[in-house]
């Protein structure tokens, strides 16, 4: 059983605006349905721990409440005040460690790789520039930094902070669905059919 003291935390953008960098190869419904299935992989992925979804959409709400996910409502606060609202809120129940994890990661499997490491222990993008997962212990006053060249500036903040840091290339979680070009072949293997049909229909760069 997985230790109750540690939880998954997964931003999740409404649906109908998600991926917009998409929009020249999925119209709005497939860009939609991806970042729904991709969320639905994320959450699967990250039990058995606890998992919680902040988000400021009802639709994302209603999804994850379906998926037996916790919400944390944190209406236009973006994307770094939404996660530090999300590991305030869990560390105020008890919550020892909180994995971080976009959720656009349609090969993702596992979590568990991520939650005994005493620091801070980072996954970047498959390009080395973003984060795509992120394990920190509550305790400290971590500063989150999403957006272009987030990984080094997460880096240098568990450098701050004075904390272990440790980097995992994990393959299963640096593929992330962001830009036309994460559309073009080859796809990486083990997509779910259902992703995989849904990228055949985009047209290669």
């Amino acid at each position: 059983m997985a230790d109750p003291t540690t939880e998954v935390l997964i931003p999740v953008k409404n649906f109908t605006e998600a991926k917009e960098r998409l929009s020249p190869h999925l119209d709005a419904s497939s860009r939609a349905e991806l970042a729904r299935l991709m969320a639905a992989r994320v959450i699967e992925a990250a039990r058995p721990f606890g998992v919680s979804v902040v988000c400021d959409s009802e639709d994302v709400a209603t999804f994850a409440d379906k998926m037996g996910a916790r919400v944390i409502w944190c209406p236009r606060r973006g994307l770094n005040m939404a996660v530090a609202d999300g590991v305030r809120a869990l560390a105020a129940e008890g919550v020892d460690r909180v994995v971080v994890s976009h959720s656009d990661l349609p090969l993702a499997r596992d979590f568990s790789e991520l939650v005994s490491f005493p620091g801070v222990l980072l996954v970047p993008d498959r390009h080395g520039r973003g984060t795509n997962v992120a394990s920190v212990p509550t305790a400290v006053d971590f500063r989150w930094s999403y957006g272009p060249g987030s990984f080094e500036r997460h880096r240098a903040e568990a450098l701050r902070l004075g904390l272990a840091l440790g980097v995992r290339r994990i393959p299963e979680l640096v593929w992330d669905i962001d830009t036309p070009a994460d559309l073009s072949p080859p796809h990486p293997r083990g997509l779910p059919d259902e992703l995989a049909e849904l990228l055949a229909l985009a047209p290669t760069a």
